[in-house]
Formats: structure tokens, C-alpha cells, sequence
């Protein structure tokens, strides 16, 4: 019975990611805006609407752990994963809005969260807090939509009314939240049945499946050759799970939703390392290229392998957290500021020519 949703799971998954991209295209072209504040707007809120359902339901059952580490482990996941394999599947072109407001933007949302956690549980105030820091966003993608609006569209995309196309995205989210149920359940079931923590079932397996969604549409995006909505997906997804939804969890939760020492120690930092690793990564030409896709993609393996080995209480998760932490980490750090610093002074060239 598992097999079947799973496998009924991903079919609607990818039917409903096709449908979403489609009528976000022309959504963009009939409002005259750029497909980028499409995918970081609707698009975004409807990949991240699983997650909410998920973290609700875990946080009415008293399971906070998979609420809080869902929500971790999504971000984690989007970032590395959904925009690793969308570029290797074409390079993503990084729109300069992205570098210069919303990375940023979500680079800020990560540390306020990593600050209200600090005490070790969220509060109520905590969820004000992170839905007052999501308004203002919004409030700021407003202003953007007003001020780029682009008259011109491709040929290629077909013009429709703009309530029409509002449906029809309607209908793709409705099948991605479906679908992303169908293997959610699925997953769960599976992972109880190997005795998995909860942590370590809302890191992994609920992140993963709460993501598929985000994944599927970001991939169809990158297929169809829209790289803005492919990026801009993933970025809006983030600042949705993390400031939406912990915020309406943590205001409507019956108690105060507990941060397990291990999330403040490791899950936390690395999810705000990577969150931080977009900058250079989107700056450096204004583009994710295919080797940097593959980089990606090798940093979750490496911390899938620790979350995986530590669990289990391998002696390999010692020396990955050494590995990483001494050698991996600082390389990282080392190259991505050199590419960085390479990338400014080619751009400081062409603008003093």
C-alpha cells in the first residue's frame, strides 16, 4: 500500500508541478511581471503549503521535534538539493533582485530564527515575531511588483486572462499539496517502521517529502527554461517555512514549541551556513552553473551521511563533523571568497570602462 501512494505520490507531483509552472508563466505575462515575483510569491507559498499542514498536525500530536526539524531540514534541502539538480539540469541565470534583497532577506530571517531559538523553544511571541518579519517582506515584494513591471513578453508564452491562469495555478497546487500527502504518509510510515527518531524523521524523511513539491516545480521550471521561477521558488519557499510557517505554529500551538539542543548545536548553524553560502554562490556571474550544482548536491550527501551515522552511532560521524568542520568548511570558505572577489573586480572593470 506504501509502494502504490508513493508511487501515485510522485506521478501527481510531477502533473501538478507541470500545471503550476504553466500557468505562473502566463499569470507573469498577463499581470506583466516578471516570472521572478511569480515563483517567489505564489508559487513559493504553494510548495511551502505541505510543510505547514505537516508541522501543524505534528505540533497539535505533541511530535515538536518533527515541526521544528521539518522546517530545518526543508531549507536545507531546497537550497542544495532542488537548486543543485535544476542546475544541473541548465545552468540558472540569479536575477541581481535576488543577490541584492532576498538572499539577503533570507539570510536575516535564518539568524532571527537561530537568535528566538536560542532559549531552546519558541513561543508565541516568537511566531509574532517571525510572521511581523514575513509581512514586511511581502510588503517589500509589493513595492518590486509595482516597479517591475515588463511590458514585453516572449512569443512563445500564450496570452490568457490573468483569472484563468490564477486557477489553473490553483489546480497545481491543489494536486502538489495532494500529492506531496500521498508520499508524505508513505515516507513516514517507512522511516516508523525502522525505528528512526523524530528528529531525525522531520530532518530527513518530512523535509524531504514536505520539499518534493518545491523540487518537482523548480525541475519543470528548469526544464521549460524558466530559470527566474526555478530560483525564485526555492528562495520564496524558504522565507515561507521559516518565517510563515514556524510563525503560525509557534502562535497557535498549545505550548511553546521545543528546539532540541542538537538542532541549536548542528541542524541550526549548517542550515545558516548554507543559507549564507548563497550569496557568493549567486554572485559570482550571476549564475548557479553546472559544477556549482554538483558542489551542491555533495554537500547534502556529506551531511545526510552525519545525520545518518550519528543517529546510528557509527564512529564515522565524529570524523565527518572533523572532517567537515577543519578541512571541508574552510576550503569551502576559501574558494567561494576568491571566486567572489574575482567576480566584483570583472564587474568593477566593466562599469569603470
Amino acid at each position: 500500500m506504501s509502494l502504490i501512494e508513493l508511487i501515485s505520490g510522485l506521478l501527481l507531483l510531477i502533473a501538478g508541478a507541470e500545471m503550476l509552472v504553466r500557468a505562473a508563466v502566463r499569470l507573469a505575462a498577463s499581470l506583466k511581471v516578471r516570472p521572478l515575483i511569480i515563483g517567489l510569491s505564489i508559487v513559493a507559498f504553494g510548495s511551502s503549503a505541505p510543510q505547514i499542514a505537516v508541522s501543524l498536525q505534528a505540533t497539535l500530536a505533541g511530535n515538536t521535534d518533527i515541526a521544528v526539524g521539518s522546517v530545518i531540514g526543508s531549507s536545507i534541502f531546497n537550497i542544495l538539493v532542488t537548486l543543485g539538480l535544476s542546475a544541473l539540469i541548465i545552468p540558472l541565470r540569479v536575477s541581481r533582485q535576488l543577490v541584492r534583497l532576498d538572499i539577503p532577506v533570507m539570510i536575516g530571517a535564518s539568524m532571527l530564527l537561530f537568535i528566538l531559538a536560542s532559549d531552546e523553544e519558541l513561543t508565541p511571541l516568537d511566531g509574532l515575531a517571525l510572521l511581523a518579519a514575513l509581512l514586511a517582506y511581502l510588503g517589500l515584494l509589493l513595492y518590486q511588483t509595482r516597479h517591475s513591471r515588463r511590458p514585453r513578453t516572449r512569443d512563445t508564452v500564450v496570452q490568457a486572462p490573468w483569472l484563468s491562469s490564477l486557477l489553473w495555478m490553483i489546480g497545481g497546487l491543489v494536486l502538489l499539496m495532494f500529492a506531496g500527502h500521498l508520499v508524505l504518509g508513505a515516507a513516514v510510515e517507512v522511516a516508523s517502521d525502522l525505528g528512526l527518531s523524530e528528529r531525525v524523521i522531520g530532518l530527513t524523511i518530512v523535509a524531504v517529502s514536505t520539499s518534493l513539491p518545491c523540487l518537482a516545480t523548480s525541475l519543470i521550471a528548469a526544464l521549460r527554461g524558466e530559470r527566474e521561477i526555478a530560483v525564485g521558488n526555492v528562495i520564496g519557499s524558504n522565507l515561507f517555512n521559516l518565517l510563515g510557517v514556524l510563525g503560525f505554529t509557534a502562535l497557535v500551538a498549545p505550548l511553546p514549541l521545543s528546539v532540541s539542543p542538537n538542532a541549536l548545536d548542528f541542524d541550526l548553524p549548517v542550515m545558516l551556513g548554507v543559507v549564507v553560502l548563497c550569496l557568493p554562490v549567486f554572485y559570482t556571474g550571476y549564475r548557479i552553473t553546472r559544477a556549482e550544482g554538483l558542489l551542491l548536491l555533495g554537500l547534502y550527501l556529506a551531511y545526510g551521511l552525519h545525520v545518518v551515522s550519528f543517529t546510528t552511532g557509527m564512529p564515522l560521524a565524529n570524523k565527518l563533523e572533523q572532517l567537515m568542520l577543519y578541512y571541508v568548511l574552510p576550503a569551502l570558505v576559501a574558494f567561494l571568497l576568491f571566486t567572489s572577489l574575482r567576480a566584483w573586480r570583472r564587474q568593477h572593470k566593466r562599469e569603470s570602462q
